[in-house]
C-alpha cells in the first residue's frame, strides 16, 4: 500500500490528477491497512475528483467561448 502523493493537488494537471485518482480508488478497493490510512485516501480522492471537476468545467467554458467566438466570426 502506498501513501498519498504530497503534491498540492491544485498544482496537477487533469492528467495527473486522474491517474492518481484511478490508484487512490484501486487502492480503497482493495483495503488500507489501518483506518487513518483509508481516511487520508478518502481525503486525497475527493480533493482530486474536485480537481479534475474543476478542470473539466474550464475546459467546458472554453470550448463555449470558443463557438461563441467562431459564431459571432459567422455572423
Amino acid at each position: 500500500m502506498t501513501a498519498p502523493n504530497d503534491s498540492p493537488v491544485e498544482t496537477l494537471s487533469f492528467e495527473a490528477a486522474r491517474d492518481e485518482l484511478v490508484r487512490v480508488v484501486a487502492e480503497l478497493e482493495q483495503g488500507a491497512p489501518t483506518l487513518e490510512h483509508s481516511l487520508a485516501l478518502w481525503e486525497r480522492g475527493e480533493a482530486l475528483a474536485a480537481r479534475c471537476e474543476e478542470w473539466l468545467v474550464g475546459a467546458k467554458r472554453r470550448l463555449e467561448q470558443a463557438r461563441a467566438a467562431s459564431e459571432e466570426d459567422e455572423a
